[in-house]
């Protein structure tokens, strides 16, 4: 059992090809993809870019206007630090 506390988010933005920018209130600048979630019926408003856009934090975690939120700890764990991320970074039009 991990009993480590992932950090809070303070910020997230979305970004081109269902990612999110996310930083944390420890400082760490983190980007987490979410085309595999979107396979997922739970997350199927959430394909749609206009719904993605409206992603905003909730305490321990994130949420959008349709209701869909997402565990903290897989936003923290399964995500990349910004400057490992080795791909174009660009904010969803």
């Amino acid at each position: 059992m991990n009993n480590q506390i992932e950090p809070m988010p303070e910020e997230v933005k979305a970004l081109e090809g269902f990612l999110l920018y996310i930083k944390f209130k420890n400082g760490e600048e983190r980007i987490y993809d979410m085309n595999e979630m979107l396979k997922f019926d739970y997350y199927k408003n959430l394909r749609d870019k206009e719904i993605f856009k409206t992603v905003k934090t909730s305490g321990v975690t994130l949420i959008w206007k349709t209701g869909e939120d997402i565990a903290p700890e897989k936003i923290y764990f399964d995500s990349i630090p910004v400057n490992e991320y080795k791909f174009k970074i660009e904010m969803m039009k």
